[in-house]
């Protein structure tokens, strides 16, 4: 059985934008994850967590890359995103906090 301590692990932080409030609408969730985190392992601890049936995970990988900024290259570190869908009527309030 899983602790407390590796169900928080699988979630680093929300991502709040503009794009992932017009997905709240849909009931979907979207969380910044490690990138060692897998859809079965997601799907379970954010089940028990927030205590909500999950329906579906996206998981998007963002590549590292470079941006340029006044002239100097700075390299982005890539990270793991997962959307969350959840059953219809649920919702989570990431305002909260865990």
């Amino acid at each position: 059985m899983m602790n407390k301590i590796h169900l928080y692990d699988k979630i680093i932080s929300p991502i709040v934008t503009e794009k992932s409030t017009n997905l709240s609408e849909l009931n979907k969730i979207v969380f910044k994850v490690p990138l060692k985190a897998n859809k079965k392992n997601l799907k379970t601890s954010i089940e028990k967590i927030f205590k909500v049936s999950v329906t579906k995970v996206n998981i998007v990988n963002k590549k590292n890359r470079i941006k340029t900024t006044r002239g100097k290259k700075i390299k982005i570190k890539g990270y793991k995103k997962a959307i969350i869908t959840l059953k219809k009527g649920q919702n989570i309030d990431l305002t909260t906090g865990i």
